[in-house]
């Protein structure tokens, strides 16, 4: 049973997740209650989604835990898009407090094209907390350096999640996609309640009870930037998603890159490390401080509506 509670707090819109599953599917670990706050006119080039716990406003991209249960691996994961969306909702590296905003080209706000016959995005998709791809660092797999992003998560459940929303996932494997010469990992994952859960232990299940999945993301990826006048994507490994065991071990690498940055032992590169829980940090911050940004930020108002167009179907042929 999932169980939703919304409130409005400071003018903004709050949504508090909680989870409630039959203990023989749900593994052993304490649940944390994140709260979204939006800020801003949705889609609009202001808006911003903020995420607290009960002692207030924190970084999603520092100060949610990697984990949530570190024994049985499995992770925290952000929402950034929800399935069937098309707003290319992201972390927001460069402000304080890394709140989840709509990305721009040219002062536009950017959404995926509709390339037949996927619409928007075909995931949850979103990010692994306290990771990060370092840019400076070649991938001996991949021959390519990271993407400077935290890394990416693609959860293939049943359930369309809610942005902002914070789901506690297994990790089945991995594509790496070549983004303009840099590693770009693709993490596949499950939420732990999803009723398929228990029967997805790695990589090899995805096809077994997701028939034509795996394909299906490789096509919208090699694709999905073709109707902006790119060309089509590419992968390491000619497109072979990775183990589960492969998997972790670039999620481990890529938290020591994160730990490295948090802890000003890498160069940040104009991110914004500011914290409000990373023992050691020198970034961090008072809760008062990262309570004082979402003040300071616009009071959500009423959403802009969005260009018919971004509902257009697209047709395209691979080479």
């Amino acid at each position: 049973m999932l169980v939703r509670l919304a409130r409005r707090v400071l003018g903004s819109r709050a949504v508090t997740v909680a989870s409630s599953v039959p203990l023989r599917t749900q593994p052993a670990r304490s649940i944390m209650p994140y709260t979204v706050l939006e800020r801003g006119q949705p889609n609009s080039v202001d808006y911003r989604v903020y995420i607290q716990d009960e002692n207030g406003p924190l970084s999603p991209l520092h100060d949610i835990p990697l984990y949530a249960d570190a024994a049985n691996k499995i992770f925290n994961m952000v929402v950034e898009v929800p399935r069937w969306t098309n707003a290319k909702m992201e972390i927001n590296l460069k402000e304080i407090m890394n709140p989840i905003k709509q990305d721009t080209k040219k002062g536009k706000l950017r959404f995926v094209a509709n390339c037949f016959p996927h619409h928007g995005y075909i995931w949850n998709y979103g990010a692994i907390p306290q990771t990060w791809e370092n840019p400076e660092h070649l991938d001996e797999s991949t021959g390519c350096k990271g993407d400077n992003d935290p890394i990416d998560v693609l959860e293939i459940g049943y359930r369309v999640a809610k942005r902002g929303e914070v789901l506690q996932v297994k990790v089945l494997g991995t594509l790496a996609l070549i983004d303009e010469g840099e590693t770009d990992w693709k993490l596949i994952a499950i939420d732990v309640n999803d009723p398929l859960a228990a029967q997805m232990n790695d990589v090899g299940d995805v096809e077994k009870h997701y028939p034509g999945f795996l394909k299906a993301t490789l096509e919208w990826f090699k694709i999905y930037k073709i109707p902006d006048g790119k060309p089509e994507n590419k992968f390491a490994f000619n497109g072979e998603a990775k183990n589960r065991e492969f998997a972790l071990k670039v999620i481990d690498e890529v938290h020591k890159f994160w730990q490295a940055l948090v802890k000003k032992e890498a160069e940040a590169g104009g991110i914004s490390c500011a914290n409000v829980t990373v023992a050691e940090s020198p970034f961090a911050i008072q809760r008062k401080d990262a309570q004082d940004v979402v003040d300071k930020s616009p009071a959500l108002g009423d959403a802009l509506p969005v260009d018919p167009i971004v509902d257009k179907w697209h047709y395209v042929t691979l080479k």
